[in-house]
């Protein structure tokens, strides 16, 4: 199962392994898109895309001890009370089964999602989505940001998780990391930008904190 799934791409390759996979997500408009570019497989029952939330009880009742992998990739900083999300998840697994969480550490230098203004000085300044909310929002404004992309920043900001923050969630949870690694660059900038991902320092990957403002992304094996 993928959480955010958007228009299904991700999960592509583990259809064609012959795994089941279902793709949930709180955008009418990207499953009407999954189920547009990913007909046959939909149509073939491979694949199953979902407009719902998780919390749902039928959801619930229907998927429980389901899964033996869940997705979220560049989902769970878009997700509020993460402390309650996470260890919510369990519900979903199987036996053995795992959780990959890939996201943008808050404080990197676009951890606020900032590249996503239209205004090009806005999309490219680092760091200033960590400043107070009232002097974000008007630097935003100032910038001639739509309102709509302004109260999308505001609730990243909201939302938004560091690496020291998810650790202890998944230690609260019950859960443990299986596996990690830690990006200098993030591997989805290869397609965004044309740059090489190129893994984080393990010095700097082993200094809290510090590697939150230097890491543009991390993925994690929870189980």
């Amino acid at each position: 199962m993928e959480i955010g799934c958007g228009e299904g791409g991700v999960l592509q390759p583990f259809a064609a392994k012959g795994c089941f996979c279902l793709g949930v997500d709180l955008n009418p408009a990207r499953i009407e898109l999954a189920n547009e570019f990913l007909q046959q497989q939909v149509s073939s029952a491979e694949m199953l895309f979902l407009y719902k939330n998780v919390y749902d009880q039928d959801f619930l009742d229907n998927y429980k001890n389901s899964f033996d992998l869940i997705i979220l990739k560049d989902a769970i900083e878009h997700i509020p009370e993460q402390e309650k999300f996470i260890p919510y998840l369990k519900n979903f697994l199987r036996g053995g089964g795992q959780i990959f969480f890939g996201f943008p550490p808050w404080y990197m230098p676009f951890g606020g999602h900032q590249q996503v203004c239209r205004n090009k000085t806005a999309s490219v300044l680092p760091y200033y989505h960590l400043l107070p909310k009232p002097l974000y929002k008007g630097i935003l404004k100032l910038f001639g940001e739509h309102e709509v992309v302004i109260q999308e920043l505001l609730e990243i900001k909201d939302t938004g998780i560091s690496i020291e923050r998810f650790e202890k969630i998944v230690e609260d949870s019950g859960l443990k990391i299986v596996g990690k690694q830690h990006f200098l660059v993030n591997p989805i900038y290869k397609y965004k930008f044309g740059l090489k991902p190129r893994k984080q320092s393990g010095v700097i990957s082993a200094i809290p904190w510090v590697r939150d403002f230097l890491t543009t992304c991390v993925y994690y094996m929870v189980g």
